[in-house]
């Protein structure tokens, strides 16, 4: 089946399509990670974004449906190297691609195409599966929406409370689009969790009675997360808050911190973090935003900084309660090295 990918700087490359034919347009993102595809494809915080895998192999142990991250693929489409036909157990990726209406491209130069978002920044891109009109593919690019003027928090957030029951801390969480390891990594500390959609409001969340708050991953910019931005605001001092990923960010611009979108983001599970105690931590990792250290305000301090490029991984806030990382400590598959650390630092820091 023909494919073209398209980018807005008129750059097009035609493959092998899989899944089946249609279209998206949205950001083209490369992930690092040599496992774990199937996470990172049904991890919400892709919605609004190609997934572009650097490693050369994708699909050689097929689709793992225990470790779906989400319901269903978030990621607008999956553009590889390879995908290998006959994986070594599982359904094969270009069956279930085929199955559940996704979209996907092969046989294409992924590392000129990573070198290029290297160069000039994350590009806006369209793939086209069942055609390969260039042109076509690079008008569409050329206007697609661009990632910072869309709110895809709704879409990926649960739409109303639930409940998974414990008989430990009770932990009240704002789902910006959370991954499933989050709340395993809860539960696994026998937590109380009580999930609310995006929209909640303090009140609502305080009417669970808990012991701290939990803000999750996302996708897009953080600036549109304003509800949940106004909870932290009303709730710090008085509850302990905690972030991962988007909660980083949403905890940043509530305290009065900035935010800013990178030239290509963090994406995969080798991102070496440094500890403010100079310990180094390998981590997965997927954002396109961090939060500005210049802008934090007093009284918050920088406990992790990315090892490549220096910025902000997470910062504390002693005084008002507040605890967050930008890498995902609860990622599978991708090094765990930091889950216990984070976690269960997460719950001796609750009263």
């Amino acid at each position: 089946m023909k494919a073209v990918l398209g980018l807005e700087d008129g750059t097009s490359v035609t493959g092998e399509g899989f899944g089946v034919e249609g279209e998206c347009r949205g950001e083209l993102v490369f992930s690092t990670q040599m496992t774990g595809y199937m996470e990172a494809l049904t991890d919400p915080s892709y919605f609004g974004q190609m997934l572009l895998f650097t490693y050369p192999l994708i699909g050689n142990y097929g689709v793992d449906l225990q470790n779906f991250q989400a319901k269903k693929i978030w990621a607008l489409g999956c553009i590889a190297r390879e995908i290998c036909s006959a994986p070594s157990t599982g359904i094969p990726m270009v069956r279930y691609f085929e199955d559940s209406g996704l979209l996907g491209m092969s046989g294409i130069d992924t590392r000129m195409l990573t070198i290029r978002t290297r160069m000039n920044g994350t590009l806006r891109a369209a793939l086209i599966v069942g055609d390969d009109n260039d042109e076509y593919a690079v008008a569409r690019a050329k206007t697609a929406p661009q990632i910072s003027d869309e709110d895809l928090i709704p879409t990926v957030s649960c739409k109303e409370h639930y409940h998974v029951k414990g008989r430990g801390k009770r932990i009240a969480v704002i789902d910006l689009g959370i991954k499933k390891n989050m709340v395993v990594s809860l539960r696994k500390r026998d937590a109380d969790v009580h999930v609310f959609p995006y929209n909640a409001s303090t009140s609502e969340i305080l009417g669970c009675r808990p012991d701290a708050l939990f803000i999750s991953n996302g996708p897009g910019d953080p600036i549109h997360a304003t509800h949940a931005i106004r909870c932290v605001k009303e709730l710090a001092g008085d509850l302990p808050i905690f972030g991962i990923c988007m909660g980083n960010q949403v905890c940043g611009l509530a305290l009065g911190a900035e935010t800013y979108k990178m030239k290509f983001g963090h994406r995969g599970t080798n991102q070496p973090v440094r500890n403010s105690d100079g310990s180094i931590y390998i981590t997965t990792q997927n954002h396109g935003y961090a939060v500005s250290a210049d802008t934090l305000p007093e009284g918050c301090y920088v406990s992790f900084e990315n090892v490549n490029d220096g910025t902000l991984e997470g910062f504390t806030n002693p005084d008002l309660g507040v605890t967050t990382v930008q890498f995902h400590p609860e990622a599978h598959g991708g090094p765990r090295d930091t889950e216990a650390f984070f976690f269960d630092s997460m719950f001796r820091g609750i009263s």
